[in-house]
C-alpha cells in the first residue's frame, strides 16, 4: 500500500456511503458487513464494494470471524487523516449515532449475530 495522499482521502470520504461507513467505525470501533447494511439500508454487493475501496485506501482493517467479515479504522493511517475524520464526526457524529440507535432498537444489527 502506498503511502495515502489528501487527495485519495477526499475521494473516499466524498461518498455518502463510505464517509458514512467510516464515521459509524468511529462511534462503533469494529462492525461487520452485514451490520453496515442494515444502518445503511443498501444491498450487502454495494456495501462490500464501498469497503473495499476504504480498505485499498489505507482507511481501513478486516478481519474474519467464521463466516463474517468485521471492519475497523486503521490505527495506521496518518495522523492528519485522523484529524480529518475527527473533524468529520465533530460535524456529524450525533446524526451517525441516532442512526445507529434507530437500528440497534429495531434489531435488525442483531440479526447477524
Amino acid at each position: 500500500m502506498s503511502t495515502l495522499t489528501p487527495l485519495q482521502l477526499f475521494k473516499n470520504l466524498s461518498d455518502e456511503t463510505r464517509l458514512a461507513i467510516v464515521l459509524m467505525l468511529k462511534a462503533k470501533n469494529e462492525l461487520c458487513v452485514c451490520e453496515l447494511t442494515a444502518v445503511l439500508q443498501e444491498s450487502q454487493p454495494k456495501v462490500s464494494r464501498h469497503l473495499a475501496m476504504l480498505r485499498e485506501g489505507g482507511l481501513l482493517l478486516d478481519r474474519r470471524e467464521g463466516k463474517w467479515i468485521y471492519y475497523r479504522l486503521s490505527p495506521h493511517m496518518p495522523a492528519w487523516a485522523a484529524a480529518v475524520i475527527e473533524q468529520a464526526w465533530q460535524g456529524q457524529g450525533q446524526d451517525v449515532l441516532a442512526r445507529l440507535k434507530r437500528v440497534e432498537a429495531d434489531g435488525s444489527m442483531a440479526l447477524c449475530r
